[in-house]
């Protein structure tokens, strides 16, 4: 194995895991690690896209649940990297024609986590893998009888949120990867989210209003 490389996983597990204090941290090498995990998803969403083209063509879209969408804040006509992108996995397309604007508020339902990562378990013996959940507009295994979505304006998300809303219409229930890039990067908006994360959001869009319109109280 290269030199260099054994030396990285050994300064890796030296930040992650001290043998005097017995002690694990979860975030260890957090910017990295993130940064490869969203690269990891990436390329999943790539592989099937191309996949899909060359087996259906101009249908592909018809055979294939993952999409790709470069930030509108971002010029579309000038290459740019994987992180100026968020991905996107189709879960339900909705019947909604309104498209969704900068300006607009939405009626959403909607989760957020951070990476899937090791955690010690409650019995301080062996570690588990999970996601944590940051933010999110509903407790517990969403219902949609009795969940009541959060009123949001557009603009006021972070540029991977709003621009994965500018793609969807009402009814539309997604997946969304955003990098750091396009999250809150070098910034922590709360204790529940470490700089540099990589973002995960289920999303749910049951209403869409413009800027000034009454947006009904959900019943």
């Amino acid at each position: 194995m290269n030199k260099v490389l054994v030396l990285l996983l050994g300064l890796i597990c030296l930040v992650s895991c001290s043998e005097e204090s017995n002690e694990w941290d979860p975030y260890y090498s957090w910017n990295t690690r993130n940064a490869m995990w969203f690269e990891q998803v990436a390329d999943s969403a790539r592989t099937a896209i191309s996949l899909a083209k060359a087996q259906y063509g101009e249908e592909w879209e018809s055979h294939c649940s993952w999409r790709m969408f470069k930030s509108l804040r971002r010029s579309a006509d000038i290459p740019g990297a994987t992180t100026d992108s968020i991905v996107c996995k189709i879960v339900k397309q909705g019947e909604g024609k309104q498209k969704i604007n900068f300006t607009d508020y939405v009626l959403l339902h909607y989760r957020g986590w951070l990476m899937p990562t090791e955690y010690i378990s409650e019995d301080n013996i062996s570690k588990e893998t999970k996601m944590v959940v940051f933010d999110q507009s509903f407790k517990g295994t969403f219902n949609p009888e009795t969940a009541a979505p959060a009123t949001i304006s557009v603009s006021g998300t972070v540029e991977g949120f709003q621009t994965a809303l500018q793609y969807m219409v009402e009814g539309d229930e997604w997946y969304v990867y955003v990098p750091q890039q396009m999250g809150y990067g070098s910034e922590s908006p709360s204790d529940a989210v470490p700089t540099y994360s990589t973002l995960l959001f289920w999303m749910n869009v049951v209403g869409v209003y413009e800027k000034g319109a009454d947006v009904p109280d959900w019943n």
